[in-house]
C-alpha cells in the first residue's frame, strides 16, 4: 500500500507551526498539487474541506477531506472523503525549545485493480506531498 512519512524541524514556536498546518486552507502555499481548497466550518474534529488537486493531463480532481483528530499544538489527522484515492493523513508536532518538530504521514489503502493501475502514481504523489514540508519550513521561517 502506498505510504510516505517525513519529519522536519521548523525554527518557529509550536503554536505558530500548529496553526499553519492545522488549517488546510494554508496548503496551497506549500503543496504544489492543490488547485483550490475551502474550509467548511470551524477548525476541529469533523471540519470538512472541499479540495481540488492536479490530476492526469492537468485536469482538476476532487479530493475532499475531513479532520478526524485535532489536539491543540500536538496532533491533526484527516481522511479523504471524495476522489479516486482517499488517503489518511497525520501531522504530529513536538516542542523542541524555540523550534517545532513536525512529522507528516500519508497512507492509502488500495486494492485489486486500483493497486495495480494506480499504486505507483499514488506513491509518487505521496512522496511529493511529504517533500513539500521543505516549502512549508521556508515559508514559516521567512516570517519573523
Amino acid at each position: 500500500m502506498p505510504n510516505a512519512s517525513r519529519t522536519i524541524m521548523i525554527h518557529r514556536p509550536i503554536t505558530q507551526v500548529f496553526a499553519f498546518f492545522a488549517d488546510a486552507e494554508n496548503d496551497p502555499q506549500w503543496r504544489s498539487s492543490v488547485k483550490e481548497i475551502k474550509r467548511q466550518g470551524q477548525l476541529g474534529v469533523g471540519t470538512r474541506y472541499h479540495q481540488l488537486v492536479n490530476g492526469p493531463a492537468g485536469r482538476a480532481i476532487r479530493a475532499d477531506i475531513e479532520v478526524t483528530a485535532y489536539e491543540l499544538d500536538s496532533h491533526v489527522a484527516f481522511h479523504g472523503t471524495a476522489g479516486p484515492v482517499r488517503p489518511k493523513g497525520d501531522y504530529t508536532f513536538r516542542n523542541e525549545g524555540e523550534s517545532t518538530e513536525v512529522t507528516f504521514t500519508l497512507d492509502a489503502q488500495l486494492s485489486g485493480l486500483k493497486q495495480l493501475f494506480m499504486g505507483n502514481a499514488v506513491q509518487k504523489s505521496m512522496d511529493a506531498e511529504v517533500a513539500g514540508l521543505d516549502r512549508a519550513k521556508s515559508l514559516l521561517e521567512a516570517h519573523t
